[in-house]
């Protein structure tokens, strides 16, 4: 029962960092951007750093 536990949450885990990396990628488009505003460039910087320390908490 716990090695299908561990195996369902090693999956989840996978899951989530695959996610927060696709995150991560398209924030740092949009902070490259020269066509989006400052705001929104900061904001996706923002975004996109918290998306990486998620992203190294899930691997």
């Amino acid at each position: 029962m716990d090695a299908a536990k561990n195996a369902a949450n090693s999956v989840t885990d996978t899951v989530k960092g695959t996610l927060d990396t696709t995150s991560k990628e398209a924030n740092k488009n949009v902070a490259k951007d020269s066509d989006a505003s400052v705001g929104t460039r900061a904001e996706a910087t923002k975004d996109a750093v918290g998306d990486k320390a998620n992203e190294i908490k899930h691997t």
